[in-house]
């Protein structure tokens, strides 16, 4: 067994090392160097090395993990269960990236088992997948070549397809400081407690669109005026509302639909029916009527029913759900008379 002198200015004890292992550890630095130059992964946790195992910890999420390599993290990037736990921190685009990623190797690998030949026969095949799951680890880019062939691919694959606006986080929105957010919703908050805005407004499916509109134009964004928000922009929404109660209509001559009356009390004690119609594209609210000083018999009832029916066209309407009240199915039973088709 032969000894080594390791030398860099200080004074060390000599090492025992056989040409074999010192041959491995060489190749298992130039090929840390190599992944952490060409693998995305490495970008998204913090490696460290003790002795011959690996740790390593998720920038997002602070989890640390022990062996496995950069494929195994990438698993948990990715959300793919089995290997490791998945990350619940990790931005939507990076985990589409490491799905990406992750397809792409099982796809060369797969590739190469269908395409073996001499030259790349079953050892080599096990060779790429020990390579997968070693610490540190090599990918089939490296593998390929060093550093002269580009990988291949389409680059619109690393990232996750934009449906509607926010779906992707922008660059300035990640590296945003945690004071910068707090500063943020800090004036959103100020807002809501300066004019009395009930907490549940947030939970309206209209406020982050709200948000992600005015973000998207930049700062400097001048809100609606007082006589804006009253006159124009009131008027421009009840014309798509309109348009989209017609859209709607033409589905209830087309396959028909559902008239459905919602009796209730508010905080006042009054007593208020609500007529919906119901289709396959959606509900759509008539009006609301307060039956607080009207007999609720069911004449009354039957000509409330007629008033939304004719509205709606009876032959659109397949039948009519109320309450099991006696008087509602008195106003039924009347309705059924003089609409036949409903009942």
């Amino acid at each position: 067994m032969a000894t080594t002198q390791q030398n860099d200015g200080r004074n060390t004890a000599p090492v025992d090392a056989s040409p074999n292992v010192v041959g491995t550890q060489e190749a298992a630095e130039n090929a840390a160097n190599v992944r952490g130059k060409t693998d995305p992964a490495w970008e998204h946790f913090a490696f460290q090395k003790e002795g011959m195992s690996c740790t390593y910890t998720c920038l997002y999420c602070g989890t640390s993990y022990k062996g496995g390599g950069i494929n195994r993290m990438k698993h948990h990037l990715a959300g793919i269960p089995g290997q490791i736990s998945a990350c619940k921190k990790v931005p939507p685009n990076v985990r589409h990236r490491m799905v990406a990623l992750l397809e792409s190797i099982e796809q060369k690998k797969n590739e190469a088992k269908n395409n073996r030949n001499e030259a790349f026969g079953d050892g080599a095949i096990d060779e790429v997948g020990n390579e997968l799951n070693a610490c540190p680890t090599v990918t089939p880019a490296s593998t390929q070549s060093k550093g002269k062939t580009k990988v291949t691919g389409e680059i619109d694959n690393y990232f996750a397809p934009r449906t509607t606006l926010g779906s992707q986080p922008t660059l300035k929105s990640v590296l945003s400081s945690k004071e910068a957010v707090h500063k943020a919703k800090m004036a959103i908050a100020r807002w809501f407690f300066d004019a009395c805005i009930p907490f549940n407004a947030l939970q309206s499916p209209y406020f982050q669109p709200a948000l992600d509109a005015a973000v998207a134009i930049g700062s400097g964004f001048k809100g609606p005026s007082y006589d804006e928000l009253r006159v124009n922009l009131l008027g421009d929404c009840k014309k798509e509302c309109q348009l989209l109660v017609e859209s709607h209509r033409a589905n209830w001559a087309k396959y028909g639909c559902t008239i459905m009356a919602d009796g209730w009390s508010d905080q006042r004690q009054r007593t208020l029916i609500n007529f919906m119609v119901y289709c396959h594209t959606g509900m759509s609210f008539v009006k609301s009527v307060d039956a607080s000083d009207v007999v609720k018999d069911a004449s009354t009832l039957c000509n409330l029913f007629s008033e939304v029916i004719e509205w709606v066209g009876p032959q659109n309407v397949v039948h009519v759900v109320t309450d099991n009240a006696a008087n509602y199915v008195a106003a039924g039973k009347l309705l059924h008379q003089k609409y036949e088709n409903i009942f």
